[in-house]
């Protein structure tokens, strides 16, 4: 359960701002939209997916890298189902936004707790062995 739940919670972290930021913006993502928008959004896109990957490796508990990439397997099968489901002549650009860099950026959140638990745990191996000297 507490693995089901850490991924959950990871793409909701993803999800969720993402589909705020087309609502309150009144911005259709179907539609074609300035070269500014779309850097804008996918930086803010990748922020959230990393966010989303960091949380879900730390709510884990374990096989932190396993649940971050479950979180970017999710994003990307709705992100391809999205980009198959396009009507003909639609914009496509937030689903390879998606894609090329919000899934990458779930991954590498993972990757990033991975490598905080590894210090810590190493910081932790050196206090411990200097106090036995």
């Amino acid at each position: 359960m507490k693995s089901i739940l850490a991924v959950l919670v990871g793409y909701l972290i993803f999800g969720l701002p993402s589909a705020a930021l087309f609502l309150l913006s009144g911005i259709d993502p179907e539609q074609p939209v300035e070269l500014e928008f779309r850097i804008w959004s996918t930086l803010y896109g990748i922020f959230f997916a990393l966010l989303g990957g960091y949380t879900a490796a730390r709510m884990a508990g374990g096989k932190e890298l396993w649940h971050a990439s479950a979180v970017a397997v999710i994003l990307a099968l709705l992100a391809t189902i999205s980009l198959i489901a396009q009507p003909t002549g639609s914009s496509i650009w937030s689903q390879i936004a998606a894609l090329g860099f919000m899934v990458p950026a779930v991954i590498l959140g993972g990757i990033v707790r991975l490598r905080r638990m590894k210090r810590k745990d190493a910081a932790q191996r050196t206090q411990q062995n200097s106090k036995s000297i």
